[in-house]
């Protein structure tokens, strides 16, 4: 595999200690279990069984997507799969970004006419954008030192900063 390719998937040379590696790992697993196990598993497997509920289908087909059974299925597979990439640190950058598009929809089209916070009276943007942030520095940021991606990108880096 090309250098470039290699850094662009595995990379990500961590925080600048190991404390701020131990936060990075804390909020990678937050936030991939979170919206793996809180979100996307329930349309992967809902009440009615393997797949995207048919209300969550409708609610594609209502924002005016083609395809809206497909759509429904890439955006759960989304949230489950890529959730639990994120959560591992495998593929971290690119599980990140099909996460930040899916968050970005979520936030942008699905709830364009929703308030920002939440007022306890109906859908808001609120979630979708505070899962969107960390979406986005994981972009950035890779997996870090504690990831798979390290572990797979890890040639040649044999030694740890031991700054705390």
């Amino acid at each position: 595999m090309k250098p470039v390719i290699r850094k662009l998937l595995f990379g990500g040379e961590g925080a600048a200690t190991v404390l701020a590696d131990v936060g990075l790992t804390i909020l990678r697993l937050g936030t991939g279990l979170g919206i793996s196990l809180g979100h996307g598993l329930g349309k992967v497997w809902g009440p009615e069984g393997f797949g995207p509920s048919p209300q969550f289908i409708a609610g594609v087909q209502r924002l005016g997507f083609p395809l809206p059974t497909a759509f429904a299925w890439m955006a759960a597979l989304t949230e489950f799969a890529c959730g639990l990439l994120l959560a591992a640190g495998l593929l971290t950058r690119p599980a990140a970004l099909f996460l930040s598009i899916n968050m970005a929809v979520a936030a942008f089209v699905a709830h364009a006419d929703a308030p920002l916070f939440m007022t306890g009276q109906g859908p808001a943007k609120e979630p979708a954008l505070l899962y969107l942030l960390p979406f986005v520095f994981f972009i950035f940021a890779g997996g870090g030192w504690f990831s798979v991606d390290h572990l797979l990108a890890g040639a040649g880096r044999t030694s740890r900063r031991i700054h705390v």
